[in-house]
């Protein structure tokens, strides 16, 4: 199948060079460019991709704001962003916003395409950097209360999860923190020992309960 890509970058230079690097992948094509968030968010409307490939720091709307109005009046389009910026403010905000993944910009063609992939077939993704900042997120909060549990209660290496959220199971609480880490439903599955359908089964609990619709909404929902 191909995947169907809008680039949104206000450097030219940057847009010229993604689609020239994205026509080189074969299920890849690029159907369209915006130069700012205005016009990524119009021409979604128009074209109705399946990737947008979304920078932050964009004039008339940022990039984080685009991603709020795709995601909301487009939930089946995945933002996959690609930026220079890294800290922890740019990032919670992407997620919040609704994007599915984040890359900074000194990714290359291989890591670009397979993290489109992967937001196109409904999973999240990071870079080894930003990922290492979602986990260390994680971490700092498990450490803030106290949380890092005995396996001899069943609860994981992440009770805070179910302090900050009472209503998360054990094997909720431990499917989570995976789906923060990247993981797939079958990675999952495989890590805890479980069915691709009870992993599945899971997810859906999680979002109910935590009110979000997406893993990386159930991310941004954490970190925050």
């Amino acid at each position: 199948m191909t995947i169907r890509v809008l680039v949104a970058d206000d450097q030219a230079i940057v847009r010229d060079g993604l689609v020239t690097v994205l026509s080189l992948v074969d299920d890849l094509d690029v159907v369209g460019e915006a130069e700012d968030g205005a016009a990524a968010v119009a021409m979604v409307e128009a074209l109705t991709p399946d990737v947008v490939l979304m920078d932050l720091r964009m004039p008339v709307l940022d990039g984080a704001a685009a991603t709020g109005r795709i995601t909301a009046g487009h939930p089946q389009v995945a933002v996959l962003v690609l930026t220079t910026h890294a800290d922890d403010d740019s990032i919670l905000t992407a997620l919040a916003a609704g994007a599915r993944g984040y890359l900074t910009k000194d990714a290359g063609r291989a890591e670009i395409a397979t993290a489109i992939r992967s937001v196109a077939s409904g999973q999240t993704t990071f870079d080894a950097t930003v990922g290492a900042k979602v986990l260390a997120r994680l971490a700092a909060g498990a450490a803030g209360v106290g949380a890092a549990a005995e396996a001899d209660d069943g609860a994981g290496a992440w009770r805070d999860l179910r302090q900050r959220f009472p209503g998360l199971t054990p094997r909720e609480a431990d499917v989570l923190t995976r789906i923060a880490d990247g993981r797939t439903n079958p990675e999952i599955a495989a890590e805890l020992f479980l069915t691709v359908p009870t992993v599945k089964s899971s997810v859906n609990q999680v979002f109910a309960k935590l009110g979000v619709r997406t893993r990386a909404e159930a991310v941004a929902r954490v970190l925050r």
